[in-house]
């Protein structure tokens, strides 16, 4: 799948949502936290991976960066996210760029970050692990 900007929405850090999808947002990156290296489920390979406090004038909410993308930020510069998404990880919103979106360089400012409203500090139920309990198969039966 390739990128289409005519499937995204332009939006600000305060809009996000834990459904958000394809958004794109130009956010400056405040802070990052140590990499660690992490296993993939999927094909075993190891990865490494990061989070970002990242903002604009209405808020902030941790970036999620995997390999590649850390190296490509640094704090103080301002990124454009382009067709992110929202995920909850352990209950809280994170900004991910994942495999259809793109992170580059923006030659735009932010001056004015707006660090009170921190998006990830909430707590959401995340519905496809709270409540949802697979049946048990040929167990309890008589």
């Amino acid at each position: 799948m390739s990128y289409n900007r005519e499937e995204t929405e332009k939006t600000e850090i305060a809009n996000l949502n834990p459904s958000s999808r394809r958004v794109d947002v130009t956010v400056k990156i405040l802070s990052k936290n140590p990499v660690r290296e992490v296993v993939s489920r999927n094909d075993g390979a190891t990865h490494r991976v990061t989070e970002a406090l990242a903002g604009d004038q209405t808020g902030v909410i941790l970036l999620t960066l995997w390999d590649e993308d850390i190296e490509k930020t640094e704090e103080g510069n301002v990124y454009e996210v382009k067709n992110g998404y929202v995920n909850l990880f352990r209950g809280s919103m994170r900004l991910n760029i994942g495999r259809y979106g793109q992170l580059e360089l923006s030659e735009e400012t932010i001056d004015t970050v707006k660090t009170e409203n921190n998006l990830s500090d909430k707590v959401f139920e995340d519905r496809r692990r709270g409540g949802f309990r697979r049946p048990s198969y040929g167990r309890g039966w008589s």
